[in-house]
């Protein structure tokens, strides 16, 4: 699964294939700076940019968006995606954000 952001015009943050639990990242439409980036995750209750340029994405609109879009063993998977994400430090210690990289294109 991955977040897709575009900024441009009215910001849409939505969620793309929801079902995937073993990829995770931030999918940025067209050639939109950080801050606009920033701004359309903040916008949609969805996350933020750290100073990094990684994306905090928050573990409850990851799953606002799934919702009504995933099969039962859906919660199983993300909560194993969480826990992988979590040994590698992509969570944050409150257990509220994912960290993704940005992907730009």
């Amino acid at each position: 699964m991955y977040v897709t952001v575009d900024p441009d015009g009215e910001p849409v943050v939505a969620l793309a294939e929801p079902e995937d639990c073993k990829r995770f990242h931030v999918a940025v439409r067209g050639g939109a700076d950080a801050g606009a980036v920033d701004g359309a995750l903040r916008a949609a209750g969805a996350g933020q940019l750290d100073g990094d340029g990684e994306a905090l994405v928050l573990v409850a609109a990851v799953r606002a968006m799934a919702d009504g879009r995933v099969g039962a063993s859906w919660d199983a998977d993300f909560a194993a995606m969480l826990d992988y994400a979590g040994a590698k430090g992509w969570v944050s210690e409150d257990g509220a954000s994912i960290r993704a990289h940005v992907e730009r294109g």
